[in-house]
């Protein structure tokens, strides 16, 4: 709730009403010669120049009431009304067992991959303001973490609880792509999207990538893919009996399926290396799947006037009644 005059320009007065104030309060009262003064001062009951002026300094406060009575001070709030075109985008990420692998960094410090994925996807997830999001995770089961929705709070908060293995070891990236296209199936968006991210190669499932991916198309699905991982060897934390140790594994990235997927869904494969790459790709789906939003904003206003001028009033009121009853004036 925010406050405003509607009129601020008739404020503009109140310097008028001060110089008139001070100037009426510095001019030197009307009166008769008289040689004893002190018992004038006493029939009239006034004792100080205070009361003397009380006319003067209820008239200014009256006046000074009406002013911010007519400059229409008012409370008022702002909603807006968002009208996008409807892009519908589901998120499909792997967390088997080899995405703890460390080739990956932030703020120059080895992370694992999922990591680095999280902190991507948080930041994708934040720039999609008027888009419906949901969020499949698999490894060697899939299953949907967040339907489609516009709560961007509950997506982030279940992007940060993902954790390496939580859907098994192994990778059936068939599955995944079957269940988003479960979810997207019934939507009625203008573009539904899908974005699947994996560092493996599918070892599991009973739906093959290609064919999951062909039924996904059917349903005019959009899938782009995103390989993820360095060059080589990965590095992997240990437990040994000697304690935590780095050991270096190959990971199996099976980029030409993924290429064949991206394809079939008439989108576009990504190969992410690190950090800086994985950030790059996801800004480059971001301005191709951007989306147009038609944003009708509404003021409501409260109106305050009513209070200044039943104020003035009271104040009008309460000097005429010391005039005639309380502080009378003799003519």
């Amino acid at each position: 709730m925010m406050f405003r005059f509607a009129y601020p320009a008739v404020l503009l007065l109140l310097g008028v009403v001060a110089a008139w104030t001070v100037f009426a309060l510095r001019r030197k009262s009307p009166g008769i010669t008289y040689s004893r003064t002190n018992q004038m001062m006493a029939l009239s009951g006034i004792r100080n120049g205070v009361w003397a002026k009380y006319d003067i300094l209820l008239r200014c406060l009256c006046l000074l009431l009406l002013i911010m009575a007519a400059a229409r001070p008012q409370f008022y709030n702002v909603s807006q009304d968002i009208r996008s075109s409807g892009v519908d985008i589901l998120l499909a990420l792997d967390t088997s067992g080899s995405m703890q692998a460390l080739d990956f960094k932030l703020d120059q410090e080895p992370v694992t991959r999922l990591t680095a994925v999280r902190k991507v996807v948080t930041e994708f997830i934040q720039k999609r303001k008027n888009d419906r999001l949901g969020l499949v995770v698999f490894g060697e089961e899939a299953f949907t973490q967040a339907p489609l929705t516009l709560d961007k709070g509950l997506l982030l908060e279940l992007v940060n609880r993902m954790k390496v293995g939580m859907a098994g070891d192994r990778t059936a990236l068939g599955s995944a792509i079957a269940i988003a296209g479960k979810r997207l199936k019934e939507v009625k968006a203008k573009s539904k999207i899908l974005i699947l991210l994996t560092d493996g190669r599918s070892n599991a499932g009973q739906i093959t990538p290609r064919a999951a991916a062909e039924a996904a198309r059917a349903l005019g699905i959009k899938i782009y893919t995103i390989g993820v991982g360095g060059l080589g060897p990965a590095p992997f934390r240990v437990k040994t009996f000697l304690g935590t140790r780095i050991v270096h594994q190959n990971v199996d990235l099976d980029e030409k399926t993924l290429k064949d997927i991206a394809r079939i869904g008439e989108g576009r494969y990504f190969r992410a290396a690190d950090s800086v790459q994985l950030s790059e790709i996801y800004d480059v789906i971001d301005r191709e799947e951007k989306t147009e939003a038609k944003v009708k904003t509404f003021f409501h206003f409260q109106e305050l006037y009513y209070y200044f001028l039943m104020a003035a009033l009271i104040v009008f009121g309460t000097e005429i009644v010391l005039k005639t009853w309380v502080l009378r004036v003799i003519p």
